[in-house]
Formats: structure tokens, C-alpha cells, sequence
């Protein structure tokens, strides 16, 4: 079993980076114009692309459930809803320094539930959520205590 988890493992390292210096090479070559690609082919590859390096998501949504179509359409909605919020209030997003940290450290504590998991704990279905909304409203509170220090007297957050 340790062996074919090991080739597993390889297995999907290897592939996801093939799709990585592939998108590399595209990337320059979109970039010099010389990609020879329609706007909705453009538009396709870019959703492949999101989607072969979302491999966070779907391990962040295993701590929630284990039935995959639920998972899917949870991955799709989230992705669909991440993606407008981030175009839409770009420069929102970005005046909140330590939002990133907080979104990093919830995959870790998933991370730890599931291998906890994994290895027989019994961990209420309650506990990764309660975590998950912690974690990220403190780094949100904590952006939000930076970005009123840095910008005294303007708008509050």
C-alpha cells in the first residue's frame, strides 16, 4: 500500500507539473500576442488551467464532506463567486493586508482535521466550519485594525 501510495503521489505530482510549464509556455506566448487562440479559447484554457491548480479546494471541501458531487458544485460555486468578488472589488480585496494569511492558515487547520481524521479522531462535522469562520474573521479583524493605524481619520473599516 505504501508503494502505491507513493506512485499515486508521483503520479499526480508529475502531471499537475506538466500542466504548470505548459501553462508557462502559454503564458509567454500570450503575452507576445503569438498564441494564435480565439477569446473563448482563451477563456476555456484559462478555466482548465483554474481548475487543475485547485487542488486546495478540493481538499479544503473534503473537510466539510466526503460526497463528491457536492463537492464539485460547492468547488464550481465558490470558485464562480471568488472570481467575481475578486474582479469586481479588486482594490477592496486588496487594502486587506492579512486576508491571505487567514485563507492559508484555514487550509492548514483543514489539513490537520483531515489527517486527524484520517487516523481515527472523531472530530464533529461542526468544528472545521467554526474553525474555518475563526480563523479568517481574525485575520479580517486584524486587516481591518492595520488599515484603520495606516490610514488615520479616513474611512473606517
Amino acid at each position: 500500500m505504501l508503494a502505491f501510495g507513493a506512485v499515486v503521489g508521483s503520479t499526480a505530482f508529475f502531471i499537475v507539473h506538466g500542466f504548470k510549464q505548459n501553462a508557462e509556455l502559454q503564458e509567454v506566448k500570450l503575452k507576445e500576442g503569438a498564441s494564435g487562440l480565439s477569446d473563448m479559447s482563451k477563456l476555456m484554457y484559462l478555466e482548465v488551467i483554474d481548475a487543475t491548480f485547485s487542488i486546495d479546494g478540493v481538499v479544503g471541501a473534503f473537510a466539510f464532506t466526503m460526497i463528491v458531487p457536492l463537492i464539485l458544485i460547492g468547488n464550481g460555486i465558490g470558485a464562480f463567486v471568488v472570481r467575481e468578488l475578486t474582479i469586481r472589488n479588486i482594490e477592496n480585496v486588496k487594502k486587506y493586508v492579512f486576508l491571505k494569511n487567514g485563507a492559508m492558515y484555514s487550509i492548514l487547520f483543514l489539513g490537520i482535521i483531515m489527517v486527524l481524521d484520517a487516523f481515527g479522531a472523531h472530530i464533529p462535522s461542526w468544528i472545521s466550519p467554526i474553525i474555518t469562520f475563526g480563523v479568517v474573521g481574525f485575520f479580517f479583524w486584524k486587516s481591518c485594525i492595520h488599515l484603520d493605524n495606516s490610514k488615520k481619520g479616513e474611512a473606517k473599516c
